[in-house]
C-alpha cells in the first residue's frame, strides 16, 4: 500500500498568485449640466402700484390660463395671475430624507434658492392629499440699515399649517441638486419619481419631485410670497410658502 497523501492548506503566498477578481464597473458619468444663469434684468414697480395691487388683489380677476390637463396638482386662482412675478418652483427628496425647495427663474435655468425643510418627503406628501398646505418661514428683523435680503437668510423657524416643524436652511445648490434639476430641464409641471442613489435610500432609492409654476409676490423687504399656480379646473392640492420676517 502507497503511503496516505494528506491535502494541505493553501500557503499565505499563493492568495497572492490568484488572479485578481474583476474589477467593477466604472459609475456612469454625470449628466453634462446645460442650465443657463438666471437673467439679471430689475422690475421697477412704485408705490402706487403696490397699492393699486393690494386694494384689487380681492376682487375677481379674470384672466386667460393655458391648460396643462396632465398635471395632478394645484387648484386654479385667478386671483394669482397678475400680481407677481412667475418662477418655477420644485419640491423634491428622498421618502424618507428631508424635503427641498429650488427655486428657477425657468426650468433652463440655475437655482436661485434651495431651502432644505424640516419636514420628511413622505410627510410633505400626506399633507399635500389633504387639498391645502401652507407652509411658513420665519427669521427675526434685521435693523434698518441691514440690507440682507430676506431670501438670503440662512436660517427659517418653519411652520406647516400652524404647526412648529423645525427650522428651514437655506444652502448653496449641491451637485445632486444641479443633476436633478437637469433631468428635469423638460418638465414644466408634474410630479413624479426619480431613480435615486442615496447613502440612506440606497442605489435603488427613489427620488420624488413635485414641479409647478408660482407666482412670487413681495410685500415688503421683510415678507415674500410664492403661490402655486395650477391649470384651470385642476382640483388638486393648493400650496403656498411664505417667507416672513418678524
Amino acid at each position: 500500500m502507497g503511503e496516505p497523501r494528506f491535502a494541505t492548506a493553501p500557503s499565505s503566498d499563493d492568495h497572492w498568485h490568484r488572479p485578481a477578481p474583476p474589477s467593477p464597473p466604472p459609475p456612469p458619468p454625470h449628466q453634462p449640466l446645460s442650465l443657463v444663469q438666471p437673467s439679471q434684468k430689475k422690475r421697477h414697480k412704485t408705490k402706487v402700484f403696490r397699492v393699486f395691487r393690494s386694494v384689487f388683489r380681492s376682487l375677481p380677476i379674470i384672466t386667460p390660463v393655458c391648460k396643462f390637463p396632465s398635471l395632478p396638482m394645484g387648484i386654479p386662482d385667478p386671483h394669482r395671475t397678475a400680481s407677481g412675478s412667475r418662477v418655477t418652483g420644485t419640491l423634491f427628496g428622498y421618502r424618507k430624507g428631508r424635503v427641498s425647495l429650488s427655486m428657477q427663474e425657468t426650468p433652463k435655468c440655475l437655482p436661485t434658492l434651495v431651502v432644505e425643510l424640516a419636514m420628511q418627503t413622505n410627510v410633505l406628501q400626506k399633507e399635500l392629499s389633504s387639498g391645502m398646505v401652507r407652509i411658513a418661514l420665519e427669521c427675526e428683523k434685521r435693523p434698518d440699515k441691514d440690507k440682507t435680503k430676506i431670501l438670503d437668510e440662512p436660517l427659517w423657524t418653519m411652520y406647516c399649517n400652524g404647526k412648529k416643524a423645525g427650522y428651514g436652511v437655506k444652502r448653496e445648490a449641491s451637485a445632486e441638486d444641479l443633476s436633478v434639476m437637469e433631468h428635469l430641464k423638460p418638465v414644466s409641471m408634474g410630479a413624479g419619481v426619480l431613480p435615486g442613489n442615496s447613502d440612506v435610500e440606497g442605489p435603488d432609492g427613489e427620488l420624488a419631485y413635485m414641479r409647478a409654476h408660482f407666482e412670487r409676490v413681495v410685500g415688503s423687504k421683510d415678507s415674500e410670497t410664492l403661490y402655486m399656480l395650477s391649470p384651470e379646473g385642476n382640483t388638486g392640492p393648493e400650496l403656498s410658502i411664505f417667507f416672513v420676517r418678524i
